[in-house]
Formats: structure tokens, sequence, C-alpha cells
């Protein structure tokens, strides 16, 4: 008896252990874009792993799908015994969020990258914001620092304020960086106005690296894989060799071809070809939405990670520091703690962008 009394507890406790759930429902770039997507897709399943919970995707193939598919999760997230999260993927998703949130007062809801389009706020809803503008400001200083042509590209994906952020932040790097340096690195900026189709991506990049440029950071979900597939292209037909020694060798002499990445460390998809990652925490902010909405330490509304949330950074160059001047690399960190104190402010709006001024800054070095 006594061992039928503990089985039966021990399957209570597996069924409890599971009464929670979290989905999250893709935008159209979907999982394997190696950015977005992914990276949220990773902080989830990192909170399911320790609570024991299970986690699920929906995926969107196009915006139509997106209240349909925020319905379905909240339906099946309704049935579990302690309710679960589900979670909007990108800034597109901002109007089915809201309007799918209203119908399901009883289900957790998170955001990513969505602000709300008024100040109510569910009490039901959270969102997180980043300051995009922080980490590509940090990438378009390494941009501008390390060209031998003096030429850098952009390439966003759909011109939303999330992307718009990251090429406000690049430009300013290089703009930094010039003024305070003498130079004068020029940018060329295109879109794709798509986030899943990594030709138009390689097609823009190859039409960039024509005009001249040799760097390109890219803010276009699965599009920045054409990108980083076309600096890989160049660099190898440059080399003769895929070999990465013999990359960073030829780089190191001669410059080359780059690629910067997004949203979170890409560098491993060309070590020494892609040169930076502008990295936001998105894998972060959807693990601690799951662990809030979980242990009931939920805050309904907005929140902004940047650099002092450690929600934005630069990937750690794993396979390209060495090509990174020492001067470069402690000017970045300085840089970084007058960000930090709020002394060096990275414009977030085309308006901040246009009467931005470089403050005056002296290096302790």
């Amino acid at each position: 008896m006594k061992k039928v009394l503990i089985v039966l507890l021990a399957m209570l406790f597996v069924v409890s252990a599971f009464s929670f759930k979290a989905i999250m429902v893709t935008d159209t770039g979907g999982l394997g874009d190696k950015s977005f997507n992914d990276g949220t897709w990773a902080g989830i399943q990192r909170a399911a792993k320790e609570l024991g919970i299970e986690a699920k995707v929906i995926q969107s193939y196009e915006q139509a799908d997106y209240i349909s598919n925020l319905s379905k999760a909240a339906e099946e997230v309704q049935k579990e015994p302690d309710g679960g999260i589900v979670y909007a993927v990108g800034f597109m998703m901002t109007d089915a969020l809201f309007q799918v949130a209203q119908q399901y007062p009883d289900v957790y809801f998170a955001g990513i990258d969505i602000a709300p389009p008024t100040e109510d706020v569910p009490p039901n809803v959270i969102t997180f914001l980043f300051k995009e503008q922080e980490s590509a400001f940090l990438v378009g200083y390494v941009a501008a620092a390390t060209t031998r042509v003096g030429k850098v590209g952009f390439i966003g994906g759909i011109p939303i304020p999330p992307v718009e952020r990251f090429r406000y932040g690049f430009e300013t790097g290089v703009k930094v960086y010039n003024d305070l340096h003498g130079t004068n690195v020029e940018i060329i900026k295109g879109y794709t106005n798509h986030f899943s189709d990594p030709k138009k991506g390689k097609d823009l990049a190859l039409a960039q690296f024509a005009e001249g440029v040799d760097i390109i950071f890219h803010a276009s979900g699965a599009c920045g894989n054409g990108v980083i597939e076309a600096a890989k292209e160049k660099m190898v037909s440059l080399v003769g060799s895929e070999d990465m020694a013999k990359i960073i060798e030829y780089a190191y002499e001669n410059g080359g071809y780059f690629a910067m990445g997004v949203d979170v460390d890409q560098d491993y998809m060309a070590p020494g070809v892609v040169l930076a990652s502008a990295m936001k925490g998105v894998d972060t902010a959807s693990y601690y939405g799951v662990i809030w909405a979980y242990n009931g330490e939920w805050e309904p509304g907005i929140h902004t990670l940047g650099l002092v949330e450690e929600g934005v950074r630069m990937s750690p160059m794993k396979y390209t520091k060495g090509l990174v001047s020492n001067r470069t690399i402690a000017e970045l960190e300085y840089l970084i703690k007058l960000i930090k104190e709020g002394t060096l402010v990275i414009p977030n709006t085309e308006d901040t962008l246009k009467s931005f001024k470089t403050p005056k800054i002296e290096f302790p070095f």
C-alpha cells in the first residue's frame, strides 16, 4: 500500500511540475533565424529547464497569423492548472498582442521589442524594450576604427523602431570615432524591407561591397544571414581558403571584407569574418519573463534594458579581437563607462541623431 501511495504522490508531483506552460509565438522570421527569434527561444528554454515546465513554439508565417496564433497559445495556457505565459516576439506583433491580451485577462503575456500603444498597460502584460543604440554604438566605433577604406555599410530590415535604433547607434559610433580621431569614415545605408529573406540581404551586401565598403553591420533578422554569407564569400575569394587562421592572418596584414552581427553573438557564423555583434538580451528578457510569471513576481508594464542593466552589449570578439587595436579596446571600455554614467547619451530618435554633438572626451591614457 505504501508503495502504491509513493507512486501516486510521484505521479502527482510530475503532473504539477508540468502544470505551467510557456509558449512563444514567433514573428515571420521564425526559428532558425540565428538572431531575434532564436535568442528569445533560448531564454525561454533555459527558464523551462530550470523550472521543469513545458515550453513550445508556434510559428507565424505571415502577419495575418499573429492574432490566431496568440489566441491559440492563450487557450492552450488556460487549460493548464497553473496557467502559463505567452510570448509575442517582435514589434510587428504589437497590435495583435494587446488585442488578444484583453480577451484573455487570466493569461500572462510578454512582448519582446513591443511598446504599449497607450499608457494603460493591462495587468497581465509585460513588455521588454532595449537600448539597441548603445550596443550598436560600440560596433559602429569598432567599424570606424577598423575599416581600411574609410567606408562602412549598414543594412536594415524593415525600418521599424528597433532597427532604426540600431542605425542611430551605429551612425553615432562612427561619428564619435571620426570626431575624436580626425577621420572621415563614411556610411552607406540600405534596407531589405524584409526580415526573412537571406537572398535580399546577400544581394544588398554585395552591392554595398561593390560601392567600396569593407565592413557591413546588419540589423535585418534572417536577411542578415545573407549579409554574412556575402562577406564570407568575398573574404574567401581574397584569401583563397576558408581556414580561419589563414583568414585572420590575411585580414591582419591586408584587411578584407567583414560583416557585423546583431541581436545575438553571430561571430560563430563565419569565424574571422564576422568582426563583432551588437547584442541585446532578448534571451535574458524572455528568461526573466517566465521566471517572474511562474514565481508570482509579475510587474506589468515596460522594462527597458540598456548597458546599465546589462541588457545590451557587444560580443567578446572571440575570433577577431586581434584585428582591433588595443587602443580601440581601451577606448571602448572608457566610452562604456561614460554611457553608463550618462555623460555620453546615444541618440534613440532621428531628431536626436541629427542634433547629436560629440561631447568633450579625453581618454585617461
